[in-house]
């Protein structure tokens, strides 16, 4: 059924394929490409669709937003399309974080502003609840810690949510991954407007006092998320849990199952009135949830943790189950180190620290790669910068500004004068190492590049893209030498041999592509993942290639024969970076479970596990660090995290 978007169609259903409205002859494809099959929710400010992408194949679910105030007294148009404009660069902005549904499209058409979005498979948590009742304190500690590193995100990009309740997040049902919704009612801060009083908005019962009359600030979704908490422990309207009288929350004696009170005063700190006695932060949230003493109350430590996660497995027919690929609190990351380091028969791994943790970042820290010289580092982040630092000291050199947006993957050339980067758009940008002066731009692909390295000898660099190609660039001119298609879904991970002779890609299709880098042949096809490859690393001996995706797992394949040599299982959640260390011993992984991991290339055995990023591992870079002296050259390992910072981790004696 194709269902019009004419708001004042008497009689808006019409068969499959129609084109346009039988009743009132309204156009019913969305920019040739989106039909909408039924309504899903109506509010004050506009209306939401299911519909389908008929561009592709597949015909993939999504969500159709149309602006339509209902209160014409007080609509101006002109300042109606500026607040969907916002939302709309919101959205794009947002949206990068894969629990924050991604925007597809938006667009005017017959007068009316439309966003299309990801469509989220799952149910809100005021229908889990109204299905399957409360939730448990176990559940509200999960849903807490899968939960605010989201808003921190969101607080990153100065954007308050001022919407949050049990309706606007949902349980994504492919992966039990927590996702936060609908983002109308969203607010940017900026200098300018951050003290000014603006429009009460938001659901009433869930909003903060100062919320309520204008004064919406960060601490007010932390209100809101408190409120939410207490309504899914009790699933009593929070109107009838809030006593006027004394001014407060009483909610604890309506609890069919007791709390904490570790917990207990933790969702009393959220849900301070004064903004000077509640948390300020989702980090100070995270912190103090994640304290031992809340831990304790639990009974969640590492095997209690993973019981939780079995128990909440057993109720997955009701929707209330969470995903074992969920990550690992901070808390729980560093006690899991040593007993990994415990466990390896006796044999005394060497140590390892952090030695240096650089916070200059604003965002999120996507990739990191070391000079081959081993006297600097490079970072490229969420924030739209490249970053250059001294590598023994720590000390921030200069900074590259990429205007076009968050920066996905940077590699530095086997001489080590240029970075190459691809940000959030189709374009890879050349710099000089040393100055950061801007050398040239690549421009071929027709969406966004995800990937990037350089040959062996400096004279080509290859890249990734969500047009599902690698492309292969001869530098010195800037041409493209060659288009290498055949990948399902995006590539978002690119490496080449040694030798330069072959090239590997990987992609969200589930697979690892082999290629002939000279003539574009396709040599092998890598199968195995039962999710997508986010990274891939090939030995220094041209032997072994590594690939991690979201499944959790790395394997290990032979590359000349193509043939899967072993499988490495340990994260405990989806492993995002890979690299090898230049002597082809160790392979080091990071993951969504906040850890890096160290194994022996050879035979698999895990050797190491590091902990101390409070949240996913997104980038790792293997190097030598570079005293006075060069036979003086000590391994080092260097981090990049969502948790916007950059860590060094050295061997200790």
């Amino acid at each position: 059924m194709s269902y019009c978007l004419n708001p004042y169609c008497r009689a808006p259903q019409n068969p499959d394929a129609a084109k346009f409205c039988s009743t009132c002859g309204f156009k019913l494809l969305l920019g040739d490409r989106y039909r909408a099959l039924q309504s899903l929710a109506r509010g004050g400010f506009g209306r939401t669709f299911l519909a389908v992408d008929e561009y592709k194949p597949s015909r993939p679910s999504c969500v159709i937003k149309q602006f339509f105030p209902q209160s014409h007294n007080v609509y101006d148009p002109e300042h109606a399309r500026a607040l969907f404009q916002r939302e709309a660069v919101q959205l794009e902005a947002l949206g990068e974080h894969p629990q924050i549904p991604q925007l597809l499209a938006h667009f005017e058409q017959a007068e009316y502003q439309y966003l299309v979005q990801e469509f989220i498979g799952g149910a809100n948590l005021f229908q889990e609840t109204a299905k399957s009742g409360s939730f448990s304190e176990e559940q509200v500690w999960c849903l807490l810690n899968d939960l605010l590193p989201v808003i921190t995100f969101i607080h990153s990009h100065q954007v308050i949510h001022r919407d949050i309740k049990p309706q606007n997040i949902l349980r994504r049902a492919a992966t039990q991954q927590f996702v936060l919704v609908d983002f109308g009612a969203a607010k940017t801060i900026s200098g300018a407007d951050s003290s000014q009083t603006g429009t009460s908005i938001g659901s009433p019962v869930f909003v903060a006092p100062e919320q309520a009359i204008g004064k919406a600030i960060f601490a007010s979704d932390l209100y809101s998320l408190g409120v939410t908490c207490i309504y899914l422990l009790t699933q009593i309207p929070p109107a009838d849990l809030f006593d006027t009288q004394e001014g407060g929350w009483q909610w604890q004696q309506h609890l069919k199952r007791p709390v904490s009170p570790a917990l207990g005063s933790i969702l009393d700190k959220l849900l301070q009135g004064a903004v000077k006695r509640r948390y300020q932060s989702a980090a100070d949230v995270l912190r103090d949830l994640n304290a031992p003493s809340v831990m304790g109350a639990l009974k969640l430590s590492t095997d209690g943790y993973r019981s939780a996660t079995q128990t909440a497995q057993r109720v997955n027919k009701t929707g209330l189950a969470r995903s074992p690929k969920q990550p690992f609190p901070p808390a729980l990351a560093l006690e899991t180190m040593a007993p990994v380091n415990q466990s390896l028969q006796g044999t005394a791994p060497p140590r390892w620290v952090c030695t240096q943790t650089l916070t200059d970042h604003s965002s999120w820290v996507r990739s990191v790669v070391i000079h081959p010289n081993g006297q600097s580092l490079a970072s490229g982040s969420g924030d739209r910068t490249i970053k250059i630092w001294d590598l023994a000291t720590g000390t921030l050199r200069h900074t590259l500004a990429a205007n076009a947006g968050w920066i996905r993957a940077i590699a530095v050339s086997p001489n080590g004068q240029t970075i190459a980067s691809c940000n959030n758009d189709r374009r890879l940008m050349l710099w000089r190492w040393e100055t950061g002066k801007q050398l040239q731009t690549l421009d071929g692909h027709t969406d966004w590049a995800r990937a990037v390295c350089f040959s062996p000898n400096g004279q080509r660099l290859a890249s990734g893209s969500q047009d599902k190609t690698v492309r292969l660039w001869h530098l010195p001119t800037g041409n493209v030498e060659r288009v290498l298609a055949g990948h399902t879904h995006w590539v978002i991970a690119v490496a080449f041999s040694p030798n330069g002779r072959t090239i590997a890609s990987g992609s969200r299709d589930k697979t690892i592509r082999v290629w002939d880098s000279k003539t574009g042949a396709l040599i092998h096809v890598l199968e195995g993942h039962q999710d997508a490859v986010n990274a891939i690393a090939i030995s220094p001996d041209g032997r072994t290639l590594a690939s991690a995706s979201d499944d959790g797992s790395l394997r290990l394949w032979d590359l000349p024969t193509g043939k899967l040599k072993q499988v490495l299982s340990g994260h405990e959640g989806a492993v995002n970076a890979l690299a090898i260390d230049p002597n082809g011993v160790t392979l080091v992984s990071g993951s969504q479970d906040t850890t890096i991991k160290l194994w022996s290339l050879e035979t698999g055995r895990l050797l190491n596990s590091l902990a101390g990023h409070t949240n996913w591992v997104w980038s790792v870079a293997v190097g030598a660090l570079s005293h006075a002296k060069d036979s003086d050259r000590q391994t080092v390992i260097v981090s990049g995290s969502w948790d916007a910072t950059v860590k060094v981790w050295r061997q200790q004696d």
